[in-house]
């Protein structure tokens, strides 16, 4: 039997520098960068050491009705909105809900609803507290959410993988649309956690960066003067199917999903294996499924947060891949522009890897300021043109826990 081949019908996006797939990709074409300084009353309340984060473009309550929106928690609203509008990019495909199936992510789930609800209980009582709570606060919230409104039936799961967590959804849908699970999945992730608790939290590991001065350039992947990461928000869909479904319908196709890799590091909870053994194994993986070699390979969307750690890590580990190739393939590091939108960074900077094999570009590195020598990827501030021949690209998600995910997408 055959292996079917799997192609990507259908993005939608709500991003720190966009209220669409579209509108982000051209932000992010445009150098744009979506980190501002935090208006709450509760950032000088708390005396937070970190000012800043990048939030989405577009509130997703503005979008979705309001007797939708309230029972949802804003990660689950970010996942609706763009689910919505990957669904209607992909032409609302008539499938068998059957054979419609939802692999969908998230790093923390409704954190909002969660201590909001605390909050409530600490202050008001017990009978105040919302009883929609609990099915609003759980983490597969967006992913049942997503199966209620598409009447998606084959199946939905929820992956918890910290950062890798959507990346790793796209795997799943891949493996579950070769099994013959399901004809069409909606895959992605979504994150929602700009909280006190969250900011406080990475900022004592010394995670974030402290640039209240300058947040639009606080994301600096790859710069010797990197100071952490900013945190973002916002969720990524693909549409994902056969493509004897999807030209069965006559759907446009942008890219071909050929290979993913999962792996663990087994290293530590919060840091990753300075020898990138396991991100390694994993981009090999991703390349085996592809049936490709490390030289197929075009264009890399990188992990690159930004932290002093990860971004020469995830050099050792693609320059053990690659060798000293590594040096000249077109490398963006996207959350330069967007922050780090934990479980859905993945998902999203999947959809800047497709959109980059269809336009044959590869996005800016904006705040790229001195180029840290111990991570020498070929980066520019500006756009990088990726040539006319067949394209291979990965995309890198690493997260807390030691999990690693990395998916390829090829050229039609």
């Amino acid at each position: 039997m055959s292996i079917p081949r799997i192609v990507v019908t259908g993005i939608g996006a709500s991003s720190p520098i966009g209220g669409t797939a579209p509108e982000s990709w051209s932000a992010l074409l445009g150098g744009a960068s979506g980190t501002r300084t935090l208006e709450y009353d509760w950032v000088e309340q708390y005396n937070l050491p970190v000012t800043f984060a990048a939030q989405a473009a577009v509130r997703p309550d503005t979008v979705l009705e309001r007797p939708i929106a309230k029972r949802l928690d804003p990660s689950s609203q970010f996942a609706l909105v763009a689910a919505m509008e990957a669904w209607a990019d992909a032409g609302s495909p008539e499938v068998d809900p059957e054979r419609l199936g939802v692999d969908f992510a998230t790093g923390i789930g409704g954190l909002w609803t969660l201590l909001d609800a605390w909050d409530t209980l600490r202050e008001k009582g017990p009978r105040r507290v919302l009883p929609m709570t609990v099915p609003m606060l759980m983490p597969n919230a967006a992913a049942g959410n997503l199966s209620l409104h598409f009447g998606a039936r084959a199946y939905a799961r929820t992956v918890a993988s910290a950062c890798a967590s959507s990346t790793e959804s796209i795997v799943n849908a891949i493996e579950h649309l070769r099994d013959g699970l399901a004809d069409v999945v909606i895959a992605g992730g979504t994150e929602s956690v700009i909280h006190p608790v969250t900011i406080a939290s990475f900022s004592s590991m010394q995670a974030l960066s402290r640039r209240n001065d300058s947040p639009e350039t606080a994301s600096r992947p790859a710069s010797i003067d990197r100071d952490g990461f900013v945190m973002g928000e916002g969720a990524g869909v693909l549409i994902l199917e056969t493509e004897e479904h999807a030209k069965a319908r006559g759907a446009k196709i942008y890219a071909v999903v050929v290979g993913g890799g999962v792996t663990a590091d087994s290293y530590h909870i919060t840091a990753n294996d300075p020898e990138g053994t396991g991100a390694a194994r994993a981009v090999g993986l991703a390349l085996t499924m592809a049936d490709a070699s490390p030289d197929d390979v075009t264009h890399i969307n990188a992990h690159a947060t930004s932290t002093p750690v990860g971004d020469p890590n995830e050099y050792v580990a693609l320059h053990s891949v690659f060798g000293d190739r590594i040096r000249e393939i077109p490398v963006s590091a996207t959350k330069a522009s967007t922050g780090h939108l934990l479980g859905g960074t993945g998902a999203l900077e999947a959809i800047f890897t497709v959109l980059a094999i269809r336009d044959r570009v590869a996005p800016p590195t904006i705040n790229l300021t001195e180029q840290d020598p111990a991570v020498p990827f070929r980066l520019s501030g500006q756009p990088m043109p990726l040539g006319d021949g067949p394209q291979l690209a990965i995309s890198n998600s690493f997260g807390f826990g030691g999990h690693n995910a990395v998916v390829a997408f090829a050229s039609v």
